[in-house]
């Protein structure tokens, strides 16, 4: 791990964008490409805002966009209840982004996956990338699973039990580690 880290100095994560914004912006790129993504994304935007200005969506005028809406930006009609029922938790206050620091990882994992559409992963990215959380080990990750094949076992995957028995040294910085891995696989920071 020390190598990797001294492979890639200056290098570091940094959040972007409000926790709606941000988990809608994930619901919207779900199994899509980047390009598709992002121009369904700036029609959004436009939808909800009127204008073009892409920090933060307000999720009580996305909550109150009829579904014709949502699906003439180009959202599945799946996609565009997920997004409905993200900004119904955000108004309601059961995601409450102001109890999130005093919540541990699995517990914010947990409210976060009652939302339909964000499953374990997003959560668990959303925890790295937006809440910043030191510690989260992301197993069912498939560039984690081929960086610890590759530097630690000559490129062969191990069972995930092997795997987060190996993690167990890189706690309490899980999340570090992790993103130093997919960093040995390219060097470009994904963001999320």
């Amino acid at each position: 791990m020390a190598r990797l880290v001294a492979d890639h100095p200056g290098i570091h994560v940094t959040r972007r964008g409000d926790p709606f914004t941000t988990l809608a912006r994930a619901i919207v790129g779900q199994q899509i490409s980047v390009k598709a993504a992002q121009t369904i994304w700036d029609r959004l935007v436009v939808a909800s805002k009127g204008c073009g200005d892409p920090v933060h969506l307000d999720p009580a005028r996305v909550g109150r966009m009829r579904m014709a809406t949502l699906r003439r930006v180009g959202l599945s009609e799946n996609k565009a209840l997920y997004i409905r029922d993200l900004a119904r938790h955000f108004v309601s206050g059961v995601l409450d982004p102001g109890e999130w620091p005093a919540l541990d990882d699995e517990t914010l994992i947990v409210r976060l996956t009652a939302v339909h559409g964000i499953g374990r992963w997003t959560a668990e990215m959303f925890l790295m990338f937006h809440e910043l959380r030191p510690d989260v080990l992301p197993l069912a990750d498939i560039g984690l699973q081929k960086a610890v094949a590759l530097h630690y076992h000559d490129g062969a995957r191990v069972p995930l039990a092997e795997l987060r028995e190996l993690a167990a040294m890189w706690a309490p910085w899980r999340s570090v580690a992790t993103w130093y891995l997919w960093r040995s696989l390219d060097p470009i920071p994904v963001e999320y």
